[in-house]
């Protein structure tokens, strides 16, 4: 049998078996872990010493292109994954959440970073304040890589996807990784950290792994570490009261276990597509994964007159579920992760039938199919009611983190937000309605004790991803019981692992270090339009000031003729006297036309294309007479490696535009995106 090994300082550690590590189908040892202790010492200082180092030498675009190539290169292998996935217990489409899931989410950050994050290592976080009279005093805020270590100590249910949900964003953040995966499916999450060395993508010192405990490693980290954890409400207290994590403010983000429920609104009866819907999202969210997801269904909220509908309905589904040996033809759900969670989770069903009574699984017999399954860690589906959900204890308190639901018959909207709230924080819950009246009633309410909440009906059913499926662009985590922390998100998630610090200067400072324009700062002028220079020229800070142009009577009815906006402010002179502008004024989009007409450069050259315009103001009204100038400014530089279809390279420019009037006051504001070919 193979010895696990932990990957620390840039080798493979661990050659003397210790622990073995059953496969949850038959019992059979997969694997050991190692018996070797771990120098944490060591381990954390290559990743302040060299990881850091080697992280920071590249930028955010630069290594959000990494994400994205390791993302390709575990897609093109990850059947080597599901190869060793289904001794976890789990059936393809278990292995497809955590396997797939788990590129797929590099995949996504990949794209965040190019989208979101500047070249260089600092990123913006506007908008800038002025804070002197007369602009010689700025405030703002920037995000910077702590040039600390990440430590992620995961649970069992998600060794892969539950690693690279937070590998990518703290990557994304220039933090050096080390992972604790949970010792029960380790043997996963060290075929993928073997799988993603082999790549040779990441630079050194990116990535560690332990095999076994964490030892002493949290006395070691420092005021610049971050710390993550996903497992128990128990183990997380436990953690996040480490002396040396509250001596030294070491943020410390915590994914704990949540007793989740899914609310039939009062709307939905049993003739309506909703309440089949809903009793498919139960059952679903109880077999996927054998229920082991911190998102998973454990309360069901059903009014009173519609509980025996439910239950049957949910009983008739949940026959249909085949469960045993992932490889035996027609199975639907697969093992619990090991011999220890069935403990567990039988241990939870005793507690909760003191309150409760089981209707579908007990009492059914139920025996697991497929070969060697007499050793493997099979439980049935269990579906319980409480009667008396009003009461504490019971399903509230009591998690049993498996394919276990409890149904909780209530009577009126205050009574159901009453028994949710009962869960004291969750990640998620489903609001089955037909109703958007009743949406927005319970909704908000929700929201104080959730942190993702899914409306469900039959529009949202034809693509919902599912009540237990946390999306990277969207937050995961929920306060209270659920941990108080949050994941994922997007860029959110990225900026947790970065330091927000204020900054306070004159203009020129801020944008120097910003790298990015700000209003009243020093400009760069010279006698090439900017829109003659080649991206690897072009610096932040050109500028062009424009020639003028006096608005006329013809501009204004020519503009209206033209786009068809016939609006009284602009030919009507009687009702626009009326009005605070006192006169007729000049379309918006006529003016934003005209400085485009004063600033851009005729003829051919980098500038490829205008592909957005931001932050659009008109300030001052224009009107006849009036004369305009344009001021356009290289306001923010993005190299993403970005070329076009046909090859060419190129990257992307922000420009400033500020168009003032005879007065130099600022009538229209706003910033454009452009594309601007590099040299080749």
């Amino acid at each position: 049998m193979s010895v696990l090994q932990s990957y620390i300082a840039g080798q493979w550690f661990g050659k003397t078996a210790a622990k073995a590590l059953p496969s949850a189908v038959n019992g059979e040892t997969v694997a050991h872990t190692h018996e070797e202790t771990i120098n944490f010492g060591e381990a954390v200082d290559y990743a302040r010493n060299t990881g850091v180092k080697s992280l920071l030498v590249l930028d955010f675009q630069q290594r959000a292109a990494i994400l994205k190539e390791l993302a390709i290169y575990i897609q093109g292998r990850k059947d080597e994954l599901y190869a060793i996935s289904h001794h976890s217990g789990c059936t393809k489409a278990d292995s497809w959440i955590d396997i797939d899931g788990g590129f797929g989410t590099l995949f996504t950050y990949a794209s965040t970073g190019r989208k979101e994050l500047p070249s260089g290592n600092v990123a913006h976080e506007g908008p800038v304040n002025q804070l002197g009279k007369n602009n010689h005093f700025n405030g703002t805020h920037i995000l910077v890589p702590r040039r600390g270590v990440s430590v992620h100590i995961n649970a069992f249910n998600f060794p892969i996807w539950g690693m690279l949900e937070k590998f990518a964003p703290a990557f994304l953040a220039g933090m050096p990784c080390i992972f604790k995966p949970a010792t029960a499916t380790s043997y996963l999450t060290e075929a993928a950290v073997r799988l993603i060395n082999d790549s040779g993508l990441l630079p050194e010192g990116a990535l560690q792994l332990i095999i076994g405990g964490t030892g002493d490693l949290l006395d070691r980290l420092e005021e610049q570490d971050f710390v993550t954890f996903t497992g128990s409400a128990s183990t997380a207290l436990k953690l996040k009261s480490h002396p040396n994590i509250m001596a030294k403010s070491i943020p410390f983000n915590a994914e704990a276990d949540s007793l989740n429920s899914a609310i039939m609104a009062p709307d939905v009866t049993p003739d309506d597509e909703e309440f089949e819907i809903f009793a498919k999202e139960v059952v679903k969210e109880m077999t996927a994964k054998a229920g082991q997801k911190c998102t998973a269904i454990r309360r069901v909220l059903v009014p009173a007159e519609h509980l025996d509908a439910l239950a049957e309905r949910i009983k008739e589904r949940l026959g249909k579920i085949t469960f045993g040996n992932p490889a035996a033809e027609g199975v639907r759900m697969g093992a619990l992760a090991s011999q220890d969670q069935l403990r567990d989770v039988n241990d939870a069903i005793d507690r909760l039938l003191e309150s409760s009574e089981c209707v579908y699984g007990k009492t059914e017999g139920l025996k697991p199919v497929g070969d060697g399954v007499d050793n493997g860690a099979f439980i049935a589906p269990h579906l319980l009611i409480n009667r008396n959900p009003l009461n504490d204890g019971g399903a509230h308190d009591i998690e049993a983190f498996g394919p276990v639901a409890t149904l909780m018959p209530y009577n009126g909207i205050e009574e159901a937000l009453t028994i949710a709230a009962k869960g004291k924080g969750s990640l998620v819950t489903t609001l089955t309605t037909k109703d958007p009246a009743i949406a927005a009633e319970m909704i908000p309410v929700l929201a104080a004790q959730h942190g993702r909440l899914q409306i469900l009906d039959a529009e949202a059913s034809k693509e919902s991803t599912g009540h237990g499926s946390p999306l990277p662009m969207l937050k995961h985590g929920g306060p209270g019981r659920a941990g108080g922390g949050e994941e994922l998100g997007g860029i959110r998630a990225v900026h947790h692992f970065l330091q927000r610090t204020a900054i306070q200067g004159s203009p020129t400072m801020v944008a120097a270090v910003t790298r990015e324009y700000v209003r009243g700062a020093k400009v760069i002028e010279n006698d090439i339009h900017p829109f003659r220079r080649h991206f690897d020229d072009l610096q932040v800070g050109e500028s062009l000031l424009t020639h003028r142009r006096t608005v006329t009577e013809a501009d204004i009815v020519n503009f209206g003729c033209l786009s068809g906006d016939h609006f009284y402010m602009h030919f009507d002179e009687i009702a626009a006297k009326e009005t605070q502008f006192g006169r007729r004024i000049a379309h918006g989009y006529f003016v934003l036309s005209a400085a485009a007409g004063l600033f851009v450069y005729p003829g051919e050259g980098p500038v490829l294309a205008n592909y957005g315009l931001d932050t659009l103001r008109f300030i001052t009204p224009v009107g006849a007479g009036d004369t305009i100038r344009a001021r356009l400014t290289c306001k923010r530089k993005i190299d993403q490696g970005r070329t076009s279809p046909e090859g060419h390279p190129q990257g992307v420019v922000m420009w400033d535009v500020a168009v003032t009037n005879q007065n130099d006051e600022l009538v229209a504001s706003y910033d454009i995106l452009t594309l601007v070919a590099k040299k080749q």
